[in-house]
């Protein structure tokens, strides 16, 4: 990957307007230059990692700076920009631009019935799928694609965030461009697969238990260990070993731990489009086994008439990753599929008006808030460890979550 130099910030000129959000990597904040912009006129959303509390057990930190180098190696309309970096012996922190329309979870639940129509999915997955082909362009598979993971920016157009999970693999064809993997992935992938050892181990349990039941004598033939299966299909690339993503997204691949690669992004899409069409996931059940058990067997049920949206679903949630929708040519395939007809992929960003805008006043509401409830950053984590006494702190009363005027499309 190619990285650009970033900026470097200076955290005691930065003021924390409110917490957008809270991750196991860090505390992403509004922020704004009290140098440079005193007004906050043009406020950035800053992750704020704080060292003492990264996980050695997923080195966390080295996690923390995989994500700066993705960001800074991005150049997409779909993707962020990084505006700067800092660190000193307690914080690291990254600046990108703020999105001021929240993210998709958000959004559906301002819908009526809490679903988006099918204009809605096509134009939200047209531009999540231009996102993840440029991604895999760079070797990048991104594995953490949800909702809470797709911002809207100002303009209306997505934005994907949040890359501590992503990794590099070697492309499956040998006449692609491409290089080997980062050795600092290769350092979080080794933690992975051995932190993961016991929980993988459970999960096989899970998985022989369930193929007792005659429907799923299949699952069971397929059930060969990570270190010693080989599967043709993959055998001219690279996969990864290691159990990573969000429990209802997470690829019958993972689950198996069979060794996974590019296509678990294109099985997360077919997630994000079924939720985005229904309001729920295809597989959560009532716990983590038995919606990994789901994840592994059942098939996704579909209501009414078959349409090229419930096809495209379909395609991207096959269960065998080889069969699966955008497998062979990536996002070539899934960009020819009917669902898309008539779609000007190349047009995609000259879109004026997309589904929902955040509205401009959204401006002048930052700009109170810094007033109001604005904190020096160190002062915050301060009082995250002083008694409950403290006044309260950016996280409660200041955090709220802009509720969306939305601009139908």
């Amino acid at each position: 990957m190619m990285e650009k130099t970033s900026p470097e910030l200076d955290l005691d000129k930065l003021r924390a307007i409110k917490v957008l959000g809270r991750g196991a990597m860090g505390t992403v904040f509004l922020v704004h230059d009290q140098t440079t912009d005193p007004d906050a006129i043009n406020p950035f959303a800053l992750k704020v990692v704080e060292k003492s509390t990264l996980s050695s057990k997923f080195d966390g930190e080295r996690r923390a700076r995989w994500e700066v180098s993705v960001l800074s190696s991005l150049n997409n309309p779909f993707l962020p920009t990084l505006l700067g970096t800092l660190e000193t012996d307690e914080y690291m922190g990254w600046a990108v631009p703020y999105c001021p329309g929240g993210d998709l979870n958000v959004l559906r639940y301002h819908q009526t019935d809490h679903v988006f129509s099918p204009t809605v999915i096509r134009f939200y997955v047209a531009e999540i799928v231009c996102a993840l082909e440029y991604l895999h362009s760079l070797n990048i598979v991104y594995r953490d694609l949800k909702p809470e993971n797709v911002l809207i920016q100002q303009s209306g157009h997505i934005v994907l965030t949040d890359f501590d999970l992503s990794r590099t693999l070697k492309p499956r064809s040998a006449g692609s461009a491409g290089s080997s993997p980062d050795p600092a992935v290769l350092e979080i992938e080794a933690a992975e697969v051995k932190s993961n050892a016991k929980h993988r181990r459970n999960l096989t349990r899970l998985i022989s238990v369930a193929t007792e039941v005659a429907m799923l004598k299949k699952v069971k033939s397929a059930r060969v260990s990570p270190v010693s299966r080989k599967r043709p299909s993959f055998s001219n690339g690279e996969r990864s070993n290691s159990f990573v993503g969000t429990e209802e997204y997470v690829s019958p691949e993972v689950v198996r731990g069979d060794g996974h690669e590019f296509a678990v992004d294109w099985w997360a899409l077919g997630i994000f489009t079924y939720e985005m069409m229904y309001g729920t996931t295809p597989f959560r059940g009532k716990n983590r086994k038995e919606t990994f058990r789901n994840v592994v067997t059942k098939p996704p049920e579909f209501v009414g008439k078959r349409t090229a949206l419930t096809d495209l679903i379909e395609r991207l949630l096959e269960k065998d990753p080889t069969k699966r929708l955008g497998y062979g040519y990536g996002a070539v395939e899934i960009k020819k599929h009917p669902f898309f007809k008539g779609l000007r992929w190349d047009l995609l960003t000259e879109v004026l008006r997309p589904p929902f805008l955040a509205l401009r006043e959204e401006g002048e509401k930052v700009t109170e808030q810094r007033t109001e409830c604005g904190t020096d950053i160190r002062e915050y984590y301060r009082n995250l460890r002083s008694p409950p006494s403290i006044p309260p702190s950016p996280s409660s009363e200041c955090r709220d979550r802009v509720d969306l005027p939305l601009a139908e499309f």
